[in-house]
Order: C-alpha cells, then structure tokens, then sequence
C-alpha cells in the first residue's frame, strides 16, 4: 500500500498499479518491434534481389537481341564463320560484354 497521502489510498493504488503494467509490458512491446523492424528489412532484401535478378535477364535477352541482329546484318559468309566462332568460343560471358559493350557505345 502507499504512503498516506491527502488522495484516497485507493487512487494512489490504481495509479501505482497501472505504472507497474506499463514498465511490465515494455520488453515485450520492445521485442516485438524488433521483430518488426528486422522483418520488413528482410523483405526489402528479398524485393531487391528480385528486382537484380529481373534486371539481369532483361539485360542478357537485351545482348542475345543484339547478338542475333549484328549476325543477321553482315554477309552470309561473314555470319556463317562468326557462328562457328561463337560457337567454338569456351567464354561466352565476354562475348556477351563485348555485344553489351558495342551496344552501349552505338547509343
């Protein structure tokens, strides 16, 4: 109980009492936002791979794209030994620079 006071000791009380469940509750309150706040960070990572992983098949249709039109706009006997080049080539991630690159430098 609390100390006489001029207020009802039964107010005093409630008041005393209602303190003690809010500083109760707090680590909970705490912990849960946390919990929230490490949730959405994690959703925010998973929406930007995605938007990576998104951005990069365009970019690889966008080279094939490229690739294609330059083979079908030279000679046919130019196009048929830059196919078998190609196709002999054991590093086909820097043919695919080198078409993103030669497109990047037409623009």
């Amino acid at each position: 109980m609390a100390i006489p006071t001029p207020v009802n000791s039964m107010i005093t009380d409630a008041v005393t009492q209602s303190s003690v469940a809010v500083l109760g509750s707090a680590p909970a309150q705490a912990m849960g936002n946390v919990y929230q706040a490490a949730a959405h960070s994690l959703s925010v990572l998973f929406q930007n791979a995605t938007q990576a992983q998104q951005h990069a098949a365009i970019s690889a249709q966008a080279a094939t794209n490229q690739g294609v039109m330059q083979l079908y706009s030279v000679p046919p006997m130019a196009s048929a030994m830059s196919t078998a080049k190609i196709a002999q080539s054991d590093t086909p991630d820097f043919m695919m620079a080198l078409m993103m690159a030669l497109a990047a430098s037409k623009k």
